[in-house]
């Protein structure tokens, strides 16, 4: 029975965890972004650039990238900067001010007001399904937050969709996507194996799946059908789910039915057994 609560106590506290460990990496990875943007972000269409001239006040601005990849820049006219990453923006704009006989070594930088022209697609069960801007060098961690974290409905498993660049909207995994899916076990991530945290790229829509049902009934103290958010989940953890056992009940008979080859098959189970998606677990009442 102490075990049962304890399950249960953190089975309720889990959900609270990742949306606090969710935010706490989003912080961290907002940060290393900012830098780590500054050379590998590519500029596109609506993207809002702030241009800093340390030679002149008259060139620091902000500049919006127009639908061809171009924008008026003072001095030399129209520049494109579609395609290329911040970096080469900057070096792009040096070489052109030097070609043409204003400065010898212009001082500027480049960096990116307003990202407008990326964007990831995150659906299923999570709080704030829709279409995030890719700012950066966005990760799937930084989406999940912004998103609101996962729902307790949702599986234990992230589905990240490449773009086929065919389309301008989500895509849901199908078979044939083959090499162009990512899935990412989000209890690893969660604990912190970081080599799960997926970067995004445009156009990728990430897609957190339904669990998975069991249904507990009998004698606990609430049953009903509970999403199994996790692999290898116990007898125990599955009784936790539901409040634990009640007063009159027993976990010495616990019984599972489950469907085996299509036939429906009644087993026993012992509390360190693992459940599988479809199962019902029944507590029987106490004899005294």
């Amino acid at each position: 029975m102490v075990f049962a609560k304890s399950a249960f106590a953190w089975q309720a506290l889990r959900p609270a965890l990742l949306v606090l460990a969710l935010s706490l990496v989003s912080a961290s990875a907002a940060y290393a972004q900012a830098d780590a943007g500054a050379t590998s972000y590519v500029v596109g269409p609506q993207d809002v650039l702030t241009i800093t001239s340390y030679d002149q006040a008259e060139l620091t601005g902000k500049f919006t990238v127009e639908a061809d990849g171009t924008f008026t820049f003072p001095m030399i006219g129209r520049f494109r900067a579609g395609g290329r990453t911040l970096r080469e923006v900057e070096d792009g704009l040096k070489k052109q001010l030097v070609a043409e006989g204003f400065f010898r070594n212009p001082q500027i930088t480049v960096a990116v007001e307003t990202f407008k022209s990326q964007k990831v697609f995150i659906i299923g069960e999570v709080r704030q399904p829709g279409t995030y801007t890719l700012s950066g060098d966005m990760n799937l961690v930084e989406v999940l937050a912004r998103a609101g974290s996962t729902l307790p409905t949702a599986s234990g498993e992230a589905v990240i969709v490449r773009s086929d660049g065919k389309g301008d909207g989500p895509r849901l995994p199908t078979a044939d996507d083959g090499a162009n899916i990512t899935r990412v076990d989000l209890k690893e991530l969660q604990n912190g194996v970081f080599a799960q945290n997926a970067a995004l790229r445009d156009g990728d829509t990430i897609f957190i799946p339904r669990a998975e049902s069991i249904y507990v009934f009998g004698q606990v103290k609430n049953p009903g059908a509970y999403a199994l958010q996790q692999k290898n989940t116990t007898v125990l953890q599955a009784l936790a789910l539901a409040g634990g056992v009640s007063d009159r009940g027993t976990t010495g008979r616990v019984r599972v039915t489950r469907i085996v080859n299509g036939k429906t098959q009644e087993i026993r189970v012992a509390l360190t057994d693992i459940v599988k998606p479809g199962d019902t677990i029944v507590v029987p009442e106490r004899f005294f």
